[in-house]
């Protein structure tokens, strides 16, 4: 009796320290990650350099063409030199980003990375949920070793969501902290009808923005010359990997679709695509025209990849219309 006395308490006391144990361990992770997170958010603060551009209304003679022609249902035109909105349609209505999310998510890594040469290894968990929401891919494997300027093509170019990933989970830890150095970053810039869930642009009834805020932002990283490299980019091919050898060719979603860039005095010297069935056919791009720059961003036009590309078609015919008598 006195021993199975002695095996209940010593079971006992074997439990009640892995229950010990269990506590301090979920209290070490909770102080670890708001740790993290608070240091992430820190050193975040301490290395901002903003340059907010700040848009104004203004008036081009030159300018053709009415918003109301276009088959997208929010637009805005603007000169970059002096960032005046010369044309604009629902520009701050709320609406879906899709894939245009990918210049945040371009510009918050290229700013918060040392070294662009670095190979940062892209984890198996990384395509688990990619493939179940059939996002869009770069071609990337995992395990593979990839340059962080690599990846930071495949997120532009071929809107690769996997390097999205990759890039937040080197820069934060996870795709959840790198949403709120994003988020940190749209406050930062005055972007103030924007709220990002996640990094690739997949969708989220929280997860939104206007073409007014999205303007901003492109504003903003073509100050970069980093970023507006990749942006203007037609093609781009890898480094040699240890997934694979020669490297991987990627070629830009716009270009793709875009037959001749050439408009008007000028032509479409980079953008990027966004696509899904709630956000529509979008755009941002950038156009020369005479001796001007100038950036339109559209949205929500309706259509799919099979059919035709209003987001390019009214892109050129805006382009067109500059420096037309």
């Amino acid at each position: 009796m006195i021993r199975k006395t002695k095996k209940k308490k010593s079971k006992m006391r074997i439990l009640l320290s892995l229950l010990i144990m269990v506590v301090i361990a979920v209290f070490t992770y909770q102080y670890i990650t708001t740790f993290v997170n608070q240091h992430l958010l820190e050193k975040y603060a301490d290395y901002r350099t903003i340059s907010t551009p700040l848009l104004k209304t203004g008036h081009d003679s030159s300018i053709s063409i009415s918003s109301d022609r276009l088959s997208s249902p929010y637009a805005i035109l603007i000169r970059l030199k002096d960032h005046t909105v010369l044309m604009q349609k629902n520009s701050e209505e709320k609406i879906y980003p899709a894939s245009l999310t990918k210049i945040m998510t371009a510009i918050v890594a290229i700013e918060n990375l040392s070294d662009l040469q670095e190979k940062i290894k892209l984890s198996n968990s990384i395509f688990q949920d990619l493939y179940k929401s059939n996002a869009a891919m770069a071609g990337f494997q995992a395990d593979e070793q990839v340059r962080a300027m690599d990846l930071l093509y495949g997120v532009i170019l071929p809107s690769g969501a996997e390097c999205c990933i990759a890039l937040a989970e080197q820069v934060a830890g996870s795709e959840q902290n790198f949403v709120q150095i994003m988020n940190l970053k749209a406050a930062d810039l005055g972007m103030d009808n924007t709220h990002f869930e996640n990094a690739t642009g997949l969708h989220s009834e929280n997860h939104y923005t206007t073409v007014k805020d999205l303007a901003v932002l492109l504003s903003y990283a073509l100050q970069n010359n980093t970023f507006r490299k990749i942006f203007t980019s037609s093609r781009h091919s890898t480094q040699p990997t240890n997934k694979h050898p020669d490297g991987i060719t990627f070629y830009s979603t716009m270009f793709e679709k875009l037959d001749d860039p050439r408009v008007t005095g000028g032509k479409i010297l980079g953008g990027k695509t966004g696509y899904t069935d709630e956000a529509g056919l979008c755009l941002a791009s950038l156009a020369q025209a005479g001796n001007q720059e100038y950036i339109l961003v559209t949205a929500s036009a309706k259509s799919n990849h099979e059919s035709e590309q209003y987001n390019i078609t009214d892109a050129l015919a805006v382009y067109n219309s500059l420096g037309k008598e």
